[in-house]
């Protein structure tokens, strides 16, 4: 069960954290949307990210030499697995430091608010309420989370195969996504890509299946 946390989060741990926006109002239209998100969850896990981001990309494009404005240092948490979808985002972070998590989720929540509510000539509040998480406590519930996060576009027919959606970490899982990493799961999880794409992609169905039931349940 994913509830809204009411104890300090453990430093150490890993939790499935889950942010949706107000009224399932879609905040993430087009590519530029989702990427600007992508580059928040790089940026914002790094402790040495002191600059806005938005701050931050306009030096750096203007400096690009600038060795000062590399990001770089230690993290406040380790994102292990995400999924960005048009409603709500999914993560599985580990804490590296007290209240990693909770800084890093408020980075990028207002980060984004900010940069959407101007795109779009918006106002108020972006995202429903503070951030939900759940405690990950065994290899197992880490493997099986990872997997329903990566299916999370094939369940919405967003897609047909995950490794499509650009906008998770599941190419990164597979080996495919050097370039523009920003997980680091190796640490909690030994992946060998041939048989986590196949535990993976063996479930999109089942999975679509069982979403499908619980609508008509609450239908």
């Amino acid at each position: 069960m994913v509830t809204v946390r009411k104890f300090p989060l453990v430093t150490g741990e890993c939790y499935h954290i889950f942010n949706k926006s107000i009224a399932e109002y879609k905040i993430f239209n087009r590519k530029d949307d989702f990427v600007r998100m992508k580059r928040l969850l790089s940026y914002y896990q790094w402790e040495s990210s002191k600059l806005k981001f938005s701050r931050w990309e306009n030096i750096k494009e203007r400096n690009p030499l600038n060795s000062n404005l590399k990001i770089g240092g230690s993290r406040i948490v380790d994102i292990i697995a995400y999924c960005i979808m048009p409603t709500h985002i999914h993560l599985i972070l580990r804490q590296l430091r007290d209240k990693g998590i909770s800084v890093f989720m408020s980075l990028i929540a207002n980060s984004y608010a900010r940069y959407f509510n101007l795109k779009y000539k918006r106002k108020g509040p972006l995202w429903e309420r503070e951030f939900r998480n759940v405690l990950v406590t065994s290899d197992e519930q880490l493997l099986h989370l990872s997997r329903y996060i990566h299916l999370n576009p094939t369940t919405a027919f967003l897609t047909e195969r995950p490794q499509d959606w650009q906008f998770s970490s599941y190419r990164e899982f597979l080996g495919e996504e050097r370039e523009e990493r920003i997980c680091n799961f190796e640490d909690v999880l030994e992946i060998n890509p041939k048989s986590y794409r196949e535990f993976v992609e063996d479930r999109i169905s089942y999975q679509r299946e069982l979403t499908k039931i619980k609508d008509l349940i609450l239908e």
